[in-house]
């Protein structure tokens, strides 16, 4: 049951309220996700996503907004910008990470998409984002994202420069068009 309009987690005394009333949106963290995965520019997140123009705007400003991303300008004629997460925005790796092993879990037919390892030994990071093998959590950073199993067709550009092993936070770079 959706919420009315006029409802104000931040009335409530609970933090995770507080949190939703920043990435409770549905859209909301599946930005941040790309962000973590080195989607900055406009374009870019509306293509792998297939958000409407006018939702992405608003998730965008209101991240921006709220100090989970930065928007940096990179090209001046004609002006455009690209959205880079700050230490706010980074610190919901963690977050993100559970909710897809949660998601992964409780649905029995589900494949990973991606991997996600230490990139310093290349071991695969356990649930809470630390390294087995290392004893110790992993900044963002320093964690490489693999092509999983239950990875489908690459149909745009992003999902195809997404498939080959990257770092996280590390700008994508796609072709001029």
């Amino acid at each position: 049951m959706a919420l009315g309009k006029d409802y104000d987690y931040a009335a409530q005394e609970c933090s995770i309220a507080r949190a939703l009333e920043i990435v409770g949106e549905r859209w909301t963290l599946l930005v941040v996700r790309d962000a973590l995965y080195g989607v900055r520019r406009y374009n870019d997140f509306l293509v792998h996503l297939k958000i409407p123009r006018a939702v992405l705007a608003a998730r965008l400003q209101s991240l921006t907004e709220a100090g989970v991303l930065e928007k940096r300008r990179y090209q001046e004629s004609p002006p455009r910008d690209e959205y880079v997460l700050t230490e706010l925005g980074r610190a919901l790796w963690p977050a993100l990470r559970a909710l897809g092993l949660w998601g992964r879990a409780f649905n029995p037919d589900a494949r990973p998409m991606r991997t996600f390892h230490h990139a310093e030994c290349g071991t695969e990071l356990g649930s809470y984002g630390e390294c087995p093998q290392c004893g110790r959590t992993v900044d963002p950073a320093d964690v490489e994202m693999r092509p999983g199993p239950g990875l489908g067709p690459a149909e745009d550009a992003v999902s195809r420069a997404l498939r080959a092993p990257r770092r996280l936070l590390e700008p994508l770079e796609l072709p001029p068009r």
